[in-house]
C-alpha cells in the first residue's frame, strides 16, 4: 500500500505548489510510483507541470462529483514518469457546490484509497485554505507535510492549521501524522531568526526536515515554462536541494518500515 500525503499551508505563497511538483518529481526520477493530485482551485501546478486549462476538459472536480473516474482523467507529466490528476476551472465552485453532499469531508478519500495500491506515493496539493477541500485533503491522507517560508510572517496561522489538524485527527482520522515541516525560501544573506526557529519547533517537534530549500530564480521561472526544475534546470540550487529533501523523505520512511 502506498501513502498519501497532503502538502498544506493556508498561507499562500510560501512555496507549496513548488514543493509539491518537485518532490514528487524526484522521487519518481528515483523509482517511487507516484500520482499528483491538484486540489487547489487556483490549479498552478496543473499549469507548471504543463497543462493549459484550454486543453483539460475534466480534472479532479468531476471526480469528486462522481461524474468521472480518476482514472479517466488522468494524465501523463511530460519529461516524467509519473501521473496527475489535474485541476479545471470548475473547482473553484466546490467548497460552495459539495457542501450539502453526503459525507462531503470522505469525498476524495473515496475516489483515493482504491488506488493506493498501485502507487508508492500520492501527493495532494491543498489550496491555501482551510475550506472543505483542504479538509478533504487532509482526510484522505496519511500524512502532512507543510512547507513554510524562512520567514517570521510566514509563520502566522500555523496555530490555526494545527488546531484543524487536531481536529480532523479527533473527530475524523486518529491515524492522520505530520510527516514534517519544510524550510522553503531561504536566503542565506539573512539569518534565520531564532524566534522563527522556536515557533516552528513549537509546532512541530522533531519534524523540521535539515534539507532546507533555497531562494532561488531558477525555481521561480520553472513553472512559466511548464516544467519542473529537473526539466528546466537540473544544474540548478533548486534542483540539487530538492533532489537532497528527496533522499531524505525516503531515509525517513525507510527508517520507520
Amino acid at each position: 500500500m502506498g501513502t498519501i500525503i497532503a502538502v498544506v499551508n493556508q498561507k499562500g505563497g510560501v512555496g507549496k505548489t513548488t514543493t509539491a511538483m518537485n518532490l514528487m518529481a524526484a522521487l519518481s526520477d528515483m523509482g517511487q510510483r507516484c500520482l499528483f493530485v491538484d486540489l487547489d482551485p487556483q490549479a498552478n501546478a496543473t499549469s507548471g507541470l504543463g497543462f493549459s486549462q484550454r486543453d483539460i476538459e475534466h480534472g479532479i472536480y468531476e471526480v469528486l462529483g462522481g461524474d468521472h473516474t480518476a482514472e479517466a482523467v488522468m494524465q501523463q507529466v511530460q519529461g516524467h514518469d509519473f501521473m496527475i490528476i489535474p485541476a479545471t476551472e470548475s473547482l473553484a465552485g466546490a467548497n460552495v457546490e459539495l457542501v450539502n453532499a453526503e459525507d462531503r469531508e470522505f469525498l476524495l478519500e473515496r475516489v483515493l484509497g482504491p488506488l493506493k495500491n498501485q502507487y508508492d506515493y500520492i501527493f495532494i496539493d491543498c489550496p491555501p485554505s482551510l475550506g472543505l477541500l483542504t479538509i478533504n485533503g487532509l482526510v484522505a491522507s496519511d500524512e502532512i507535510l507543510i512547507p513554510v517560508q524562512a520567514e517570521y510572517f510566514a509563520l502566522e496561522g500555523l496555530g490555526q492549521l494545527v488546531s484543524t489538524i487536531d481536529r480532523v485527527r479527533e473527530h475524523i482520522k486518529p491515524t492522520l501524522k505530520i510527516k514534517g515541516a519544510v524550510i522553503t525560501m531561504y536566503d542565506k544573506r539573512y539569518n534565520l531568526s531564532e524566534s522563527v526557529l522556536w515557533e516552528l519547533y513549537q509546532h512541530f517537534p522533531g519534524t523540521i526536515f535539515r534539507t532546507v530549500i533555497p531562494r532561488n530564480v531558477r525555481l521561480a521561472e520553472a513553472p512559466s515554462h511548464g516544467r519542473t526544475i529537473f526539466g528546466y534546470d537540473p544544474s540548478s540550487r533548486g534542483a540539487r536541494a530538492y533532489e537532497r529533501l528527496a533522499r531524505e523523505f525516503l531515509n525517513i520512511d525507510q527508517l520507520i518500515s
